[in-house]
């Protein structure tokens, strides 16, 4: 069934799922997330997809969380719609996530896009997390994600002062790995896909799960399951056919096996 918050456009190896909402600048209501995940979980079960591109529109990637779906609503209801849990799905996805933000992603937004393991800005974007000036905090993992990406200080100033930052200031803080003009996010992001999904499929899946994992263990066990990950390729096809074809000298052909 399409959606109507969520415009889908496969390419060769790869899908771009556009958030559509350009009344509310795309803000995030219940609708968007649950369309959002099926068209990523469907992605992640589709083999000849290989990478998977978020974007917006050119004046906002999202705009935050839908706020008239909140206001009225009491700790109980909140705790029971329990809108944050199909986001969380997110991170099981094994697939490369790309982030393609223009304009503004801010509180919910942002957070979304940190959810992504790679994020491309237009030189348009604007990133913060302004949830304190309504009275809440981040809830999608802003606290988290964002000072792992910025730091403390800078966190505190974006959620504490409810600062925006600027793509240029995202690049250096690292926060985005790449600005580009806004004409050209689109294009830069689809290249960035294609280029992804020409490698192949188990390498990129567990060198994904490695660098995820570096956050969330200390360093002895993020190198055993890096080490893990290592040996296991040799298990492969793949590594069997991309170690002939550079010996070779021929393009490998991925089987994903």
């Amino acid at each position: 069934m399409p959606s109507s918050t969520i415009i889908s456009t496969p390419h060769d190896g790869f899908i771009i799922l556009q958030l559509h909402r350009p009344e509310a600048r795309n803000a995030i209501n219940l609708q968007l997330i649950k369309d959002l995940m099926e068209g990523i979980e469907a992605a992640e079960k589709d083999d000849a997809i290989r990478c998977i591109v978020l974007t917006g529109d050119e004046k906002a990637f999202a705009a935050g969380a839908d706020i008239r779906e909140m206001a009225s609503a009491s700790a109980i209801e909140m705790l029971l719609r329990d809108q944050f849990v199909l986001f969380d799905r997110i991170r099981r996805i094994t697939k490369p996530i790309i982030a393609a933000v223009a304009g503004y992603a801010l509180g919910g937004g942002c957070e979304l896009a940190l959810m992504c393991d790679i994020i491309l800005a237009a030189d348009s974007a604007k990133f913060g997390q302004p949830e304190v000036s309504i009275g809440v905090i981040p809830g999608w993992g802003g606290t988290q994600r964002l000072t792992h990406a910025v730091g403390k200080s800078k966190s505190m100033e974006m959620i504490l002062g409810c600062e925006p930052m600027t793509a240029d200031e995202a690049l250096r803080c690292g926060l985005v790995s790449r600005v580009v003009p806004a004409a050209s996010l689109l294009p830069e992001a689809e290249a960035f896909a294609a280029k992804i999904a020409a490698k192949p499929p188990l390498a990129i899946r567990l060198a994904k799960e490695s660098i995820n994992q570096s956050f969330e263990m200390p360093l002895e066990a993020g190198l055993a399951l890096e080490r893990k990950n290592f040996y296991l390729l040799f298990a492969s096809d793949d590594q069997k056919e991309g170690m002939n074809a550079f010996i070779e000298k021929r393009k490998a052909e991925w089987k994903g096996k």
